[in-house]
């Protein structure tokens, strides 16, 4: 780009800044200085979105920087990590003021309610695209992983997975909701998912595996069940959706899109039966867990999966 496109996307990203402790250097130099706190592991997770593959061309700009942070850092809640810096290289087209300013406001809101700062990045000009490199940390050796999950763990899920499926299909004219209140709520909660850090800090203590739900409750179970070398059990009767959900969603489609509907990014995990009687004093009203069955317990299940 030329140094005016330069200068005036500098305007628009380079702001006055979090005064993060552990950014010795941020954006203004050659590369980014940081100091990891004593005894925490530095936990990065880095995602490409490209337009058209990864969100609708047609996104308004404010969404789209809300979902692109709120969708990375659900890796880091995930992980049980505290949120701490972001990278982010973004192509465009061309230079639209209009599109930089509600974009970076929106990035700029949810990086401030975190106590984020961004720390450096890039820009070029091409076909819409970005990347968003998030970083955190988390204590030494409580971080959780997918590999943790053991026999006879309780599986349990945040929230009322399928929201987002439902409120893609009312962008795509796939679902008709007359009712506005419902029709926005569910598109919100696809555009603008609700990262769970709080819930996933609070598992640090209390779960052995957790993973965020992006392509759907069954998929990403599986992935934690792969690499915990244990199967699971999903009672399917025990997953509870949204009063918008159940209010225009036949239930044999809500069914499908809970289990694969995908880009929920709410938490899946289990917890050893010792820990289960802690869950309810960890985040509050906040969890809305549901109690889906056990890891590596057969039984007349409606979905079973197996390393």
């Amino acid at each position: 780009m030329a140094c005016g496109e330069f200068s005036l996307i500098a305007r628009y990203f380079d702001r006055v800044r979090s005064s993060r402790l552990d950014v010795e250097t941020g954006i203004g130099d050659d590369c980014a200085l940081l100091n990891i706190p004593e005894k925490q592991t530095l936990a990065i997770s880095t995602d490409t979105l490209v337009a058209g593959n990864h969100f609708l061309t047609d996104i308004d700009p404010a969404d789209l920087a809300w979902k692109a942070l709120a969708v990375n850092l659900s890796d880091l809640a995930a992980m049980g990590a505290d949120p701490a810096w972001l990278t982010l290289a973004l192509t465009l087209p061309d230079v639209d003021e209009a599109w930089l300013e509600a974009f970076s406001d929106s990035l700029f809101d949810l990086l401030n309610y975190y106590d984020m700062q961004l720390i450096g990045g890039d820009t070029t000009r091409g076909p819409l695209s970005m990347t968003l490199g998030i970083h955190g940390y988390v204590p030494v050796g409580r971080a959780l992983k997918r590999s943790g999950a053991k026999p006879g763990d309780r599986i349990y899920i945040t929230g009322t997975p399928g929201d987002s499926a439902a409120g893609l299909a009312i962008l795509q004219h796939r679902l008709q909701v007359a009712d506005a209140k419902d029709a926005d709520y569910l598109i919100k909660r696809h555009l603008r998912p609700t990262p769970r850090i709080l819930q996933g800090q609070a598992l640090r203590d209390l779960a052995n595996a957790a993973i965020d739900l992006s392509d759907g409750l069954i998929s990403d179970l599986r992935h934690i069940v792969n690499a915990s070398g244990c199967g699971a059990r999903v009672d399917v009767d025990a997953l509870r959706y949204s009063e918008a959900v159940t209010r225009h969603v036949d239930p044999g489609q809500a069914l499908r899109w809970a289990l694969s509907g995908g880009e929920d990014y709410e938490l899946c995990f289990t917890v050893p039966e010792l820990n289960r009687g802690a869950l309810g004093c960890g985040a509050g009203e906040s969890w809305r867990t549901v109690y889906l069955h056990r890891t590596n317990e057969c039984g007349c299940g409606r979905h079973q999966l197996h390393a």
